[in-house]
Parts: C-alpha cells; sequence; structure tokens
C-alpha cells in the first residue's frame, strides 16, 4: 500500500497518514500520525495506516483519501458548509486519544477496525487533532522540556550513549556514565503507544545494538549531532505532557460512559 501512499520523498512534504493498531494486536491500541513510510509493528502490532492523500505509484493522480460523502455526512450532522477534510482527519486524530472512546470500545478495538461517532463539539476535536499532529509529526522541532543535567564528577564530557536507564522512581534517567537527566515528570509516562509511553520506546529502542545474525550494529547515535540523543529525550518528554494536556482538555465524546 504505501507506493501509493508515500510514492516519492515529495508526497513526505504533504501527505500525513493515522496509524492504528490493527486487528489482533496485543500490545493494547494505540495511534500515531506521521508524514513517513512506517514499519508495520510500529509501538503496536499490524500496523493499519489511513492517509490524507493516495496517488499512483508514480505520484501522479493526487486525491483526497476522505470521500466527497463523507464530507456531507458530517457537514450536514453539524449543519456547518465551512467543514473540510483536513478538519474530518484532524477530527478523527482527537476521538482516537479521547479516554472514554479507549475505554469504552476497548473491546471492539482489538477485533475491528476503529468506528468514529459523531461527537457534540466538532471544532473542539477538530481543533485538538491538529494540535496533537501538529506535535507528533514536528516532534523533533518541540522545545526540548527542562531537565536537570547531573555531570558525574571526575568523567570527561560525553554524549555518546549506549544503553539508557530509567531510575526505580522513573524521576531520572541514566543517560551514560557521565550524565543523569533528572525532573523527569509523572504526566510523561502518561502518553502511552501501545503498552509502553513514549519515553519507555525512546530508552527501549535509542541503544547501540548489534543483530547476532547479520553482524549488523544500529547506533542511534549522530557523529554530526552528538546531542541529538539527549535533545531527543527532552523534546519526547514535552510531547507527552503536552499530549497529556490536549487529551484532558477534550470535550465530552457524547456517548454512554457504561
Amino acid at each position: 500500500m504505501f507506493p501509493y501512499i508515500f510514492p516519492s520523498f515529495i508526497t513526505e512534504t504533504e501527505n500525513q497518514v493515522i496509524c492504528v493498531a490493527g486487528v489482533g494486536d496485543r500490545k493494547g491500541f494505540g495511534c500515531l500520525v506521521s508524514t513517513h513510510i512506517v514499519s508495520l509493528d510500529l509501538a503496536f502490532e499490524k500496523v493499519q495506516c489511513f492517509p490524507f492523500y493516495t496517488y499512483n505509484e508514480d505520484g501522479t493522480n493526487r486525491r483526497e483519501n476522505i470521500t466527497d460523502w463523507a464530507l456531507e455526512k458530517f457537514r450536514a450532522h453539524y449543519n456547518d458548509k465551512s467543514i473540510s477534510k483536513w478538519d474530518i482527519f484532524h477530527y478523527a486524530y482527537a476521538v482516537l486519544h479521547h479516554p472514554l472512546y479507549r475505554e469504552r470500545y476497548a473491546a471492539n478495538l482489538k477485533r475491528e477496525l476503529p468506528r468514529l461517532p459523531f461527537a457534540p463539539d466538532f471544532r473542539a476535536f477538530a481543533g485538538a487533532g491538529k494540535s496533537l499532529a501538529e506535535l507528533h509529526v514536528n516532534y523533533e522541532r518541540q522545545p526540548a522540556h527542562p531537565l536537570e543535567r547531573v555531570e558525574q564528577a571526575g568523567v570527561a564530557l560525553d554524549w555518546r550513549v549506549e544503553r539508557m536507564k530509567l531510575g526505580k522512581d522513573r524521576r531520572t534517567l541514566r543517560y551514560n556514565d557521565f550524565l543523569t537527566l533528572s525532573g523527569i515528570p509523572a504526566e510523561a509516562f502518561d502518553y502511552r503507544l501501545g503498552n509502553r509511553s513514549a519515553l519507555e520506546w525512546i530508552v527501549d529502542q535509542y541503544q547501540v545494538s548489534t543483530d547476532r545474525r547479520s553482524g549488523i550494529t544500529n547506533d542511534p547515535n549522530r557523529a554530526d549531532d552528538p546531542e541529538y540523543v539527549v535533545r531527543l529525550v527532552g523534546q519526547v518528554i514535552h510531547v507527552s505532557v503536552e499530549t497529556v494536556k490536549l487529551v484532558r482538555s477534550l470535550p465530552h465524546l457524547g456517548i454512554a460512559e457504561d
């Protein structure tokens, strides 16, 4: 399907996909907007991707993946002719983050793809979804959360990461022998992708490791940007905290709570 979603580098500058856990996922429901091809086991299993645009394999014939029929349904329901397809895309992203939606339909989300209700306040959800998408797509452009940097006396300055480790209280992160990051807010762990928080995914994935079969070494460190990983940790914490704020601010979904 990806040749029809991201057939060229140019399409990565204009297209977005909402990625959700697929049918039979065992890691817990999650969703994430991306502007790039994603792994099918992203942070949850059997990822299904719903793009805003689709294309021919050569990148031509760009078309919106939200149909005119769906657009008219939303406009008629809310009696609002100004609703756009991007509004619907962002509305969907916000609804998929709503705690009541995930709780109420937890069983359904394990065995079928999501279905969207008409929430009472369309604009509030569309606005929140747009903010969430901007946070998640542009996570590397976000400011880093202010963490206390505790440097180990007698150890030379070093930004290289081998394997990070969270403290037992999850307030600190041992970055390497030289540096420990302190002051991680509890809210950082409330933004979860599948069965782990976004920060825990970073800690787990951004480490030096060698595949036993191929002998290929995965090294997240960047020679041209030595502080990339330590900065990324702060940015992911910022994104997590801001995501939690936005999700908590979502209005009532208009469905029964039991």
